[in-house]
Parts: structure tokens; sequence; C-alpha cells
């Protein structure tokens, strides 16, 4: 029987803000920055491996302004989400934990954009240093995704109730075929 903290839990802020009750609108946002910064990554790796290297490392910057737009959308709807989470919880504090670690990626790719922008010459392959950046913010991105895990899957935030899951368990009755 779940606690009044695990019911609080599942439910949306706002159905409108944060999605509908079982179907949050944060899993399916966070896809967005995972997609761009991890394409970049590859952009970046992939500039070191050609003699053209232009189009890659333009492509790594405008996939990482992608992703930094995709993760402030994704973290305000994931603070709707987190705002349903009892203080003083467990889950309340891997929640604090994954949101700071996502606005630290957040904020690490925002500077390596700036940084790029000023200081990376269009026509040549990614910098040694501006690569390490984004190596280091997928490792951190990493463990935050870990966290974001354990948040649903261990904790059932915005998870629907387990009464509610077993509908699309239940076998459906097949109507009598006409004779």
């Amino acid at each position: 029987m779940p606690t009044p903290a695990q019911r609080q839990a599942k439910q949306p802020v706002s159905s409108l803000l944060a999605g509908p009750y079982g179907h949050p609108w944060h899993p399916i946002l966070v896809t967005v920055p995972i997609g761009a910064w991890v394409a970049s990554l590859v952009f970046d790796v992939a500039s070191h491996l050609t003699d053209d290297p232009g189009f890659l490392t333009r492509g790594s910057l405008w996939l990482i302004a992608l992703g930094v737009i995709g993760a402030l959308a994704a973290a305000a709807v994931g603070f709707l989400d987190l705002c349903v989470v009892p203080p003083g919880t467990r889950a309340f504090r891997v929640g604090l934990l994954h949101m700071a670690l996502n606005l630290a990626v957040t904020g690490a790719y925002a500077a390596n954009f700036l940084w790029r922008r000023a200081a990376q010459p269009p026509d040549r392959a990614v910098g040694a240093a501006m690569l390490a950046l984004s190596v280091a913010s997928i490792a951190a991105l990493a463990v935050s995704g870990y966290l974001g895990g354990m948040l649903a899957y261990r904790y059932g935030v915005r998870v629907a109730d387990e009464d509610t899951q077993a509908d699309g368990y239940r076998r459906e009755e097949k109507a009598p075929e006409p004779s």
C-alpha cells in the first residue's frame, strides 16, 4: 500500500505544465539534450578523423546549442516534478542531486558553446580542451541519468501506481465470433 508521500510524488503539480498522471513531460524532453550532446561528442571526435573537419566542428557547435535549449525545457518540467516529492525524503535528496548535476552540465555546455564561438576556428578540428570538457560533461550527464532512473524506477516519482499499471496486464476478453 503506497504511503501518502508516495501518492503525492506520483501526482503532477499541473497536468498541463508537467504532464498528466502517469505520463510526465520530463522523460521525453530529456531525450533532446542527451541526443544532441552525445551527437556533438561524436562530431567532435570525428572532426579529428577527416581532412575537412569544418562541417563537423560547426555541426557540433549547433548541437551543443540545441542541447542547452532542450535542457532548459527539460529542467523546467523536471523542477515541477521535483516539487511533488516530499522534502526530507531520500527521493527528494536524490532529486536535488539529479537537478544540480543537470544544471552543472547545462552550464558546462553553455560555457563550451560560448568558448567555441569565441576561440574555435570553424574550419579546424575541435580543440583538445573543448573535447575534454564535452567528455567530462557527458560523464556527469550519465551519473545524473542514473539518478533520474533511480527516481522513476526505484522511487516511482511521477509513475502511475501499481493498480493503474495492472490495467495494462489484464487480459481482454474476446468477443464471441458471429456464427
